[in-house]
């Protein structure tokens, strides 16, 4: 395979969770320190560690073949690049605020108003689509300061638990936009190049499949195994051993993380018992 190079960010909110991702899909490498590059030992790729919003202007240039960046980040910058897979990591999203003595009518509202944000160009599409005009003041950093400092009636930057804007006397009203992590490429891979991105995406499903199930062992009266079929199908159907109690199985199945506890529920009211729930590390599909 030929050795990728793929750009994560160096710090801020998604770094944690890109280098955390590399090394489930069992990458070893070093990421301490001030390193911009680190080589994987056991996997043909480097890694080079850039701001987020350098990574598409990077991977469009070929500098980096692969990136991992927030969405939100991918579609303000515009760059000739293409999304290979959403991570689910890193959600988040872009939505407009005021002070929180403010109180906020719609859109219109935002009539003829000043608004601080970083993302220019996915607020003005927004103000485009309800024909709303507005000023828009572009800040590269420290976006929820602008009202208490006279600089804007309004802000639009990312939201995760809201925490930041209750901190600067601000209240989310609007939400634009929904993001997350996402692993882009350039458009002008080579073959050799696509086939390791292949074998990484191969690895990257694997464990997010695996975030998104449980391993579930139970004990069930063989009478009420049909019951539980229709409860517990699995990825095709459910193991089933005969114990040495007679009268009695034990079932290995899988559940989705969404239906776990209805499914857990049902369980035992059809008389499941010794319920034991396993993580999955990794799940091939």
């Amino acid at each position: 395979m030929e050795k990728i190079k793929i750009a994560i960010q160096k710090s801020g909110r998604l770094n944690d969770d890109s280098v955390d991702l590399l090394k489930q899909c069992g990458m070893s490498f070093s990421a301490m320190g001030n390193k911009l590059i680190a080589t994987v030992s056991n996997f043909p790729m480097e890694i080079l560690f850039l701001r987020d919003d350098d990574i598409p202007q990077y991977v469009q240039d070929g500098v980096a073949d692969i990136g991992i960046l927030g969405e939100n980040v991918l579609i303000e910058t515009e760059k000739q690049v293409e999304i290979s897979e959403r991570l689910g990591f890193g959600k988040c999203r872009l939505s407009i605020a005021v002070p929180r003595g403010i109180e906020f009518t719609g859109v219109k509202f935002l009539e003829g108003k000043k608004i601080a944000t970083s993302y220019p160009k996915l607020l003005t599409q927004y103000l485009t689509k309800h024909s709303v005009k507005a000023t828009i003041e572009e800040i590269s950093g420290s976006v929820e300061i602008a009202p208490s400092i006279g600089l804007a009636d309004a802000v639009c930057d990312i939201v995760s638990s809201g925490s930041t804007l209750l901190t600067n006397g601000l209240k989310e009203v609007e939400k634009i936009f929904d993001s997350e992590a996402v692993l882009i490429k350039g458009q002008n891979l080579s073959a050799a190049k696509l086939e390791t991105l292949e074998k990484l995406l191969f690895r990257i499903r694997a464990v997010n499949t695996a975030k998104k199930c449980k391993y579930v062992l139970l004990n069930i009266p063989t009478n009420k195994i049909d019951e539980v079929k229709t409860i517990l199908p699995g990825m095709k159907s459910p193991t089933i051993l005969p114990l040495a109690m007679p009268g009695w199985s034990s079932l290995h199945s899988v559940i989705s993380e969404d239906d776990f506890w209805s499914v857990i529920d049902q369980l035992k009211s059809i008389g499941a018992q010794g319920i034991l729930i396993v993580p999955i590390e990794k799940m091939v599909i």
